[in-house]
């Protein structure tokens, strides 16, 4: 018996473990590897001092990313490409207040939290990292 209950409790974090990593891996989107820098006391970076704000590029990213300022401390950033198909020259998202919309379909995200807000689909916008070092703000994959 206690050989039973020492096997159980040794096996216990493998039943947790699935296979299927299918489900989280989005097919449509390609991971690559970037690093940008933004230096928020140049002007091009101002909308990013203040919080509700955000700042959209395209030179990173697979289409652009956007960038969010929570609370000053925290930004978020997310694939400007919607994630609920092929890229195309279409799907870079658009951004307005806090939803970016898709012209191929009809597809909204939020971009504070990444969420599918109107249309269809099962994939949320891709995060990228994004970390405030002093007056630098450096998003990544």
């Amino acid at each position: 018996m206690r050989k039973f209950f020492l096997y159980l409790l040794l096996s216990l974090p493998f039943l947790g473990c699935s296979g299927d990593d299918e489900i989280r891996q989005n097919p449509y989107l390609q991971d690559i590897s970037f690093t940008a820098r933004f230096d928020l006391n140049l002007p091009e970076y101002n909308s990013l001092n203040f919080p509700g704000n955000h700042f959209v590029t395209t030179k990173y990213g697979i289409k652009g990313i956007v960038i969010y300022n929570l609370n000053n401390s925290q930004y978020l950033a997310f694939e400007l490409t919607d994630p609920n198909h092929v890229p195309q020259s279409c799907s870079l998202l658009t951004v307005k207040g806090i939803e970016a919309s898709c012209s191929c379909d009809e597809n909204v995200y939020n971009i504070v939290t990444g969420q599918l807000v109107e249309g269809e689909g099962q994939y949320s916008l891709k995060p990228y990292r994004a970390i405030l070092r002093g007056s630098i703000l450096e998003v990544s994959n």
